[in-house]
């Protein structure tokens, strides 16, 4: 017998996702979008159409009837962010789905695995139960023990799902039957809770009996009353913290059980005395009430609960990224400081807690203490935290073994010290446990330099230190508050290393809600410093780059996913600020009205503020505030001209486009003299305005000139936040590339490396958060965590590997490799929306070899580096992977 083999193309949709997620429960929107991969194992490939069905039930899906929606066979290439036109979505409705598509090979795919999503409560409605609140006094003055209650309930039948949905005013974790029903912790997050408060949804099936059950929920400050700022402010949303929660339960008969918060719960406090953001968590383990969250708990010495009056409008679906633990850091050194104090090295700077495993005496105290850095004699240094006391203490109920960590607080550390606590302590009894919001880590970076890549790796660490369902300035001192333009220069960074876009979007409706009606937008998101936080500069509105974030960051987030939605939704805010601008710049079209940060912690600014100018000119490097404003006015006005015509906002569109070259000949006139010399003859002022295309066609040479003489008479880079995230674009646009390399690889301060050098672990936010000569910075502004410099890595992606968007999504892109003299090699990864992207370059005796994967459904380009003898200028590729041999000439 003659087998026969079909050589059959393998053609498969995969990762299918709604709303970015796999199988998500409490989506909010009624038209989810819907996403999905190509598998393929040829070259070329697109999709031509799709086909999508949906079903209540999955037997249904199956065959195919009763569908809530069948989109047919649509003709389109179309694979990212298709959205549901189906019936009419319900509130906590389940939705099954599946896909197949067609390719450009003539090729049919099978049906793609079953996915499904679940729908929230969609109306004020829906809601049954009421806000809760302790009846037990409280001075709201002080940080006060958290709040337990407890609600005890049967079932009796057999259940087939039961679906939870719960929010608080404060932090919550909530339990059933003794058991935590998530890994997710800092719910419900942090929002503009004045307008909006998120609640979560789960699927607590698994978890309840046929018969007694017990709901239990622990709620501590948190954001919502705890300190925030860095004037011991409290209480900013409330004095009293809250509790909401809403139990579906449907049986297998058709019957329904809602079990809700109301007058009938029971609360107490329990061994949480304290728990604070800033100041840390105290535990007294001898108060632990032993399954106080079963059912057969005893809980006659609770008291009642009040209702409040709360709205339930404000409540909204969580649509953010869930803050988890997502690793676990031993402790790799202990030390004896020169003041006899012990401590334990983590080897990284890092956030989160530290979990121990040890035993003491009945009341005996452990106190633990959080620090970024030791001082220059090896001493443990707390002054640059400020007023925050980062301080954990558990008390010990007995002479047993336990295992605790906290659980309503976070720290920014390296190093702790241990106090109060006599028994032996070792590296072995200690993990750091890093917490952050869990989103998807999609992009890769290495190179042959090691420096490099421990930038790369203090970038990394930096976005997980301050990712933390907001973007924060830094995790350690009594701030740690969403600061706008931090946020915006580190998107695209950002959005390379992680997948974003749900983080930012979550954070961008709290722009909207802060927003003033005249369309200013405040420094920080959600906004506790309305009135500039007591520094006397403003009211905490308009500084430019820093509002500009209004409409950068969506942009970002359009080009890195294809994400048209974003853009819909932040229009009219978007549009609020670049109104803003054009009122107040007036005929002049100069915007120079209100507080501006300009480039803030330039290398100019610390020379004024803290050294004697050397003489050879650092007062150079100052960028007039003027300059810098009006150059962001041109340039956001130029992103919403984009932006209203990809929406269709043709008026809009046109009012821009007659606006922009008005700023541009204000500009010219107002900040450039007849031969390209600006008025501010900085490294920031030149890469503005070659950057963001301000210079005319006959001076930008002269322009691109200047920068690169400034910088090889510095040697050095001496831009600040707005400045610096540009300065190697401005010099790579231009053919500077030997220039950009050298500010890249320098080691001396002010360098991206000079940090490394002194032992960083994260990106810093001062040049020198430790001198040259070993001191610190000065202390009420020094993290040694805060990413804003590390968005320098988007220039490392983008060009020493080359990996450049095209069309949003990498639905196209392309790959030009810049190949240093410093480097052997560089290869990037990125899990796109479409598959993976690769790129990897190294050099031989022989020549350049280059490496490249395209994912299905995409296309590429890529152009050769200049001195290879069989290089030709570009190629066009489709999916499929690559490898390229050039010849050294």
């Amino acid at each position: 017998m003659k087998l026969k083999i079909e050589n059959k193309m393998a053609l498969n949709c995969s990762h299918l996702k709604t709303e970015y997620k796999e199988n998500p429960v409490g989506i909010s929107t009624t038209a989810p979008r819907l996403s999905w991969m190509l598998e393929c194992d040829q070259k070329d490939v697109l999709q031509t159409a799709y086909r999508i069905i949906c079903a209540s039930k999955i037997e249904d899906l199956e065959e195919k009837r009763e569908l809530k929606w069948d989109s047919g066979k649509m003709n389109s290439e179309q694979s990212v962010h298709i959205e549901y036109q189906g019936v009419e979505l319900k509130s906590a409705e389940i939705i099954f789905w599946k896909v197949k598509i067609w390719n450009n090979k003539k090729e049919e795919s099978d049906w793609s695995d079953v996915a499904s999503w679940e729908m929230g409560l969609l109306d004020a409605s829906d809601w049954h139960a009421r806000w809760i609140t302790s009846s037990i006094s409280e001075n709201p003055e002080v940080s006060t023990p958290a709040s337990y209650f407890r609600k005890k309930f049967n079932t009796g039948k057999k259940i087939k799902r039961a679906t939870l949905y719960a929010s608080a005013k404060g932090l919550y974790e909530i339990s059933i039957n003794g058991q935590n029903i998530t890994e997710d912790i800092f719910n419900p997050g942090w929002t503009s809770y004045q307008k909006r408060t998120q609640y979560q949804t789960y699927d607590v099936t698994k978890i309840l009996n046929e018969g007694e059950n017990a709901l239990g929920a622990i709620v501590a400050d948190g954001w919502y009353r705890g300190y925030l700022v860095w004037q011991g402010k409290k209480n900013t949303y409330g004095e009293k913290t809250a509790l909401i929660a809403q139990l579906h339960i449907e049986f297998t008969d058709g019957s329904i059980l809602i079990v809700n918060t109301d007058e009938n719960w029971k609360c107490t406090t329990g061994p949480i005395l304290q728990s604070d953001i800033y100041n840390g968590e105290t535990y007294d383990a001898r108060l632990e009430m032993n399954g106080w969250n079963q059912a057969a708990f005893d809980e006659s010495n609770w008291k009642g609960v009040y209702t409040t009056n709360f709205p339930v409008s404000e409540l909204v679906s969580s649509d953010g990224e869930s803050v988890r633990i997502t690793k676990n850091i031993q402790a790799i050194q202990k030390i004896i400081t020169p003041k006899g104090e012990l401590v334990f090295d983590f080897g990284q700077n890092l956030v989160g807690w530290v979990k121990f495993k040890l035993k003491g005496q009945p009341g005996e105290k452990i106190t633990i203490h959080h620090a970024e850095v030791l001082d220059q004699e090896g001493n443990f240094y707390l002054d640059n935290i400020r007023e925050a006391k980062a301080e954990d203490t558990y008390i010990f109920a007995n002479e047993q073994a336990v295992e605790w960590s906290p659980r309503f607080t976070f720290h920014g550390f390296r190093y702790v010290r241990i106090s109060n606590f006599e028994h032996e302590v070792n590296s072995e009894n200690l993990v750091a446990q890093v917490i952050h919001s869990d989103m998807e880590t999609i992009g890769e970076f290495e190179c042959s330099d090691p420096l490099i890549n421990q930038l790369q790796h203090n970038i990394e660490w930096g976005l997980r230190g301050n990712f933390l369902d907001i973007p924060t300035d830094c995790p350690q001192r009594d701030e740690r508050l969403g600061w706008t333009g931090d946020a915006q220069v580190f998107a695209p960074t950002a959005s390379f290393n992680m997948n974003t876009a749900r983080f930012y979007s979550k954070w961008m409706k709290d722009f909207i809600i802060e927003q003033k009606p005249d369309g200013n937008i405040p420094w920080v998101v959600p906004n506790v410093v309305p009135d500039g936080g007591g520094t006397g500069w403003s009211d905490g509105f308009g500084a430019t780059g820093w509002s500009d974030a209004a409409i950068i960051i969506p942009w970002e987030v359009y080009r890195a996913y294809g994400d048209v939605r974003i853009l819909e939704e932040q229009y009219e805010s978007m549009k609020g600020w670049a109104e803003f601008m054009i009122l107040h710049s007036g005929d002049r079209y100069i915007f120079d009205y209100g507080f501006h940060f300009g480039d803030w912690l330039s290398f100019a600014e610390y020379m004024s503020y803290n050294y004697n100018a050397p003489d050879y000119g650092y007062a150079g490097a100052y960028t007039e505030k003027e300059l810098i404003a009006t150059a962001y006015f041109y340039y956001s006005t130029g992103l919403m001209q984009q932006i209203a015509n990809l929406l269709g906002k043709e008026a809009d569109a046109e009012r821009y486009a007659a606006i922009r070259p008005k700023i541009k000949k204000a500009f010219l006139q107002e900040f450039m003299t007849p031969n390209g010399r600006l008025t501010s003859n900085s490294q920031t002022a030149y890469t503005m305005a070659l950057v963001f295309g301000l210079y005319t066609k006959e001076l930008h040479k002269t322009g691109a000139e200047r920068l690169a003489k400034d910088v090889n008479h510095f040697e050095h880079l001496t831009t600040g936040f707005l400045g610096t995230p540009l300065l190697l674009d401005a010099l790579s646009d231009n053919a500077y590339d030997e220039e950009a390399f050298k500010l890249l690889f320098n080691q001396r301060y002010p360098s991206w490396l000079y940090p490394i050098t002194k032992g960083a672990t994260t990106i810093w936010e001062r040049w020198d958060g430790l001198k040259p000569d070993g001191s610190f910075q000065t202390a009420g502004m020094n993290s040694f965590n805060h990413y804003a410099y590390g968005a320098v890595g988007n220039w490392m992606y983008t060009r020493i590997t080359g990996l450049k968007i095209e069309e949003p999504g990498y639905k196209s892109f392309t790959v030009h490799p810049l190949i240093p003299e410093q480097l052997t090699y560089a290869k990037a990864k990125l899990n796109s929306m479409y598959g993976e992207i690769s790129v990897f370059w190294e050099k031989s005796n022989k020549g350049l070899t280059i490496n490249i994967k395209v994912p299905a459904n995409t296309k590429a380009k890529i152009v050769f580096p200049k001195g290879y003898e069989n290089a030709t200028a570009s190629k066009e590729l489709g999916s499929g992977k690559y490898q390229f041999e050039l010849k050294n000439l």
